[in-house]
């Protein structure tokens, strides 16, 4: 039978007087000596493995640990960035103030104010003959802060720069007719209104206009509010007087109280 089968192994020494020994092993035995060495070799191969599986992990863990360790350096430089630029902000709002760019709060309707809050723009402003623009063309005093002359680039400058808080009044600074309205890419929304005898005013870089093409305006009438659209850093009013198509000083005609 099968099962009665054996390996015969036989030692042989080296020496000559030693005794040769002869081992025998049955089929079943073999067997399971041979299932044992497979068990041991898969269980040796399983824990190299995971040897590798672990250590791999290990890197990997390590290599996450290192990336938070940056992204919280990262959030710490956000963090103080954040606050530099708060910092800036409320120097940059200051500036603002003292250019007349937050002066008052925004006014919701084209109201003119109460002429006790509107006398300090109005002095002396007697209406001039046949709608010449004499009049100041705000309802507020507000800071030229670039006169007629030589701009930016080497371009001249045609008119007056006058900061002032965002949605305060724009008025015709004389009597006649809106010719244009529009935007404009360097001086954004504006209005052009011709008041005859060859005189022309531009108001630019509103918020609002509350005029159109054909309209007729009267002298101090509000068409526009104040802004800060086009090439502009703060709100203000660009003003041009002109005549005959040519650029003058506005300083030259208006009457400025206050």
């Amino acid at each position: 039978m099968a099962s009665g089968k054996r390996f015969t192994i036989l030692l042989i020494p080296d020496e000559a007087d030693s005794k040769t020994h002869v081992v025998r092993i049955s089929y079943r035995t073999l067997r399971v000596v041979s299932l044992v060495a497979g068990v041991a070799a898969l269980f040796l191969i399983a824990v190299s493995a995971s040897w590798w599986y672990f250590a791999a992990e290990t890197a990997r863990v390590m290599a996450l640990e290192s990336e938070v360790e940056r992204l919280r350096s990262e959030n710490a430089r956000a963090v103080e960035l954040a606050a530099e630029l708060a910092r800036l902000e409320r120097q940059y709002g200051k500036v603002r103030e003292i250019l007349g760019g937050d002066i008052v709060p925004a006014q919701a309707t084209p109201t003119l104010p109460p002429d006790a809050e509107d006398a300090g723009a109005r002095a002396g402003d007697e209406p001039g003959p046949s709608g010449i623009p004499t009049a100041w063309p705000l309802t507020r005093p507000g800071f030229i802060t670039q006169s007629v002359g030589p701009g930016s680039g080497g371009r001249e400058h045609p008119g007056l720069d006058i900061a002032v808080a965002r949605d305060t009044y724009v008025r015709a600074s004389g009597g006649g007719v809106v010719r244009s309205v529009g935007h404009d890419s360097i001086y954004g929304l504006y209005v052009v209104v011709d008041h005859g005898a060859g005189y022309e005013t531009m108001y630019g870089h509103a918020s609002r206009l509350f005029v159109a093409a054909g309209d007729s305006v009267e002298r101090n009438e509000v068409i526009a509010l104040s802004g800060n659209t086009g090439q502009s850093t703060a709100p203000h009013l660009h003003f041009e007087i002109r005549r005959n198509g040519r650029a003058i000083d506005p300083l030259a005609f208006l009457r400025r109280g206050g």
